[in-house]
């Protein structure tokens, strides 16, 4: 089956919906032209029963009657059939281009760090779940927007032959009606454009919580937290129920305006019918045809509510596409030489230089977990500091590729994150070299026994191949110390010259701890480069340096057993 190519993150002004409907313009094609079957067919059919009143009428011939009867149910068949094909090829083109869109979204947070820097992880996962799924209904809008206007069309056409000044009479009616519903369109639009944002606020609010649960629940901070997701879900239900509200006006004045419409043609038609103006067959057709109308009008008023979603949702998805690629992809060469920071200056920190030299072990304490965050971030790249610069080599991290960052420079984050369904899986480094040889020594420096994941550590014989140890999602049935041990032992796999670990044995024992840090240093120290944020002794006391910032953002570089002379780095890593 061919592959569609996900939308590129383009530069400049590219619009979302030309590229979205070219990539499904023949399915769209052929599902717009059967939808229309559809509703031309639905039209007819009030025109087709009036036909075989007036023959029944006039003639009662059974067999004419029988006829009509047969091609009434003919018309019926067709118009199904056609809804059923046509809709479901302009919903799986939806679909689909929904998937492509997420995929597009997806890699372009991914690929360049520095698009979701101004936005929180919940903001970006409503725009990569709910607005793309927003955005891309505008194919199945369209498609019954175009449905309901031919349709709609060929009952004006039918009215007009009937009695021109009633088919008059109800196309004046409904351009007043579908014209009005659309001045409210783009105050509709601005109401939904708001709540879309406000939800997407309050859903990164709680993704922040609850990815610092742990924290906030340490240094009390829960009750302020709860505060902070209140103020932000009451914003959002604020927006919603203002969207929701428009949304129903709009909704029921359209309604009520097409009920009065149909009531009112009915009358006139009944009216003409008794003064012999028209015949009973054209005062069936008519009285049809007025109950037809319901469908298209009413799916064309309800088509300007789901354009306003579609558009406010567009914006947001169209916005982070066609970002400007930040100036990092100048250089996608792989960087040469130590890692170095110079003159940096951040929030809690600076001025800070300091190089991570080749083969070092190098302990890293901060007074607050927020120095920690801003400097995790600026090694990354993920962040700009706001004075000096962070170097890989001879270049900038900020104007590197970050492919190319990555090639050399490994940010282990503090929170796991265990990707598929192994244990297999869950060690995969990503870059699809084989590293069965490497593994028994990761797996002893992260203290990680497989036997011990499954329970069986006296079992004899061979433990259970790495494959065959299932994992939940995320690593749900492992403990908090066994999620983090095979994190450490998937970051040391992943062999980068230069490695960046953050409180790697927050959550294992003392003994453990050491084995770690023993491990650690076998396996990395004076081959490749390690720097390890931690406030752990047994960690820092094999360091070969440690580098203490204090609360001031001053740094102090000796070793673990000088720097405990300083009474603020011996409050924070004695505590």
């Amino acid at each position: 089956m061919k592959r569609r190519t996900p939308p590129a993150a383009a530069t400049g002004r590219s619009p979302l919906w030309g590229p979205m409907f070219r990539r499904h313009r023949r399915p769209l094609a052929l599902g717009y032209l059967l939808a229309t079957t559809h509703q031309v067919c639905e039209a007819l059919v009030p025109v087709a029963a009036g036909y075989v009143i007036g023959i029944a009428v006039a003639t009662s011939s059974v067999p004419a009657i029988l006829l009509g009867v047969g091609a009434i149910l003919l018309l019926f068949a067709v118009l199904a059939s056609a809804a059923a094909y046509g809709y479901y090829l302009i919903g799986k083109a939806a679909v689909t281009e929904a998937h492509l869109q997420r995929v597009a979204v997806v890699r372009r947070i991914l690929g360049d760090p520095t698009v979701g820097r101004d936005r929180q992880a919940g903001e970006l996962l409503s725009i990569t779940s709910s607005d793309t799924q927003g955005a891309t209904q505008l194919m199945e809008t369209v498609g019954g927007l175009l449905a309901s206007t031919v349709g709609l069309t060929v009952a004006a056409v039918v009215l007009l032959r009937i009695d021109l000044v009633l088919g008059l009479g109800v196309l004046v009616m409904l351009t007043v009606l579908v014209g009005g519903v659309r001045l409210l369109s783009p105050y509709l639009e601005r109401r939904l454009s708001a709540r879309q944002q406000a939800v997407g606020l309050s859903a990164a609010v709680a993704s922040d919580l609850l990815t610092g649960l742990r924290s906030l629940r340490g240094f009390g901070g829960v009750a302020e937290a709860v505060r902070r997701y209140r103020t932000a879900s009451r914003l959002s239900l604020d927006a919603t129920v203002r969207a929701t509200t428009s949304n129903a006006v709009v909704g029921t004045t359209s309604r009520l305006a097409t009920g009065a419409l149909v009531v009112l043609t009915a009358a006139v038609a009944a009216g003409y019918a008794v003064e012999g103006r028209i015949s009973l067959a054209e005062l069936v057709t008519v009285i049809g045809m007025a109950t037809f109308l319901l469908d298209p009008i009413g799916h064309i008023t309800r088509s300007v509510q789901e354009l306003a979603v579609s558009w406010a949702s567009g914006r947001r998805v169209a916005e982070l596409l066609t970002l400007a690629p930040s100036e990092t992809a100048a250089h996608d060469e792989r960087p040469d030489g130590p890692l170095r920071l110079t003159a940096v200056v951040d929030d809690g920190l600076g001025p800070l230089s300091l190089t991570l030299a080749p083969g070092e072990l190098l302990g890293v304490v901060t007074t607050d977990v927020a120095t920690a965050d801003t400097l995790s971030e600026l090694l990354a790249g993920s962040r700009a500091p706001a004075a000096g610069t962070v170097r890989l080599g001879d270049a900038a991290v900020a104007d590197l590729e970050p492919a190319a960052v990555r090639s050399r420079l490994l940010v282990e984050p503090h929170a796991v994150h265990l990707l598929g369904g192994s244990l297999a899986a869950a060690l995969d480094t990503g870059d699809g070299a084989d590293r069965q040889v490497e593994l028994p020594a990761a797996l002893d420096a992260a203290a990680l026994r497989v036997e011990d994941l499954t329970g069986h550590a006296d079992a004899a014989g061979p433990g259970p191949a790495l494959g065959d140890i299932a994992l939940l999602d995320h690593g749900a049935n492992l403990s908090g110390g066994q999620r983090q041990r095979v994190a450490l032992a998937r970051a040391l796999l992943a062999d980068r010259d230069l490695l960046v670990l953050r409180d790697p044995t927050s959550a294992v024992d003392a003994v453990t701890e050491d084995a770690i840090a023993a491990g650690l240093r076998r396996v990395r120290a004076g081959r490749r480069s390690t720097a390890v944020l931690t406030t752990s002794p047994l960690l820092l006391s094999r360091c070969d340096r440690v580098l203490f910032i204090d609360a001031d953002g001053a740094s102090t570089t000796g070793s673990h057993a000088d720097l405990l002379a300083v009474d603020a780095y011996r409050s924070v890593v004695l505590r």
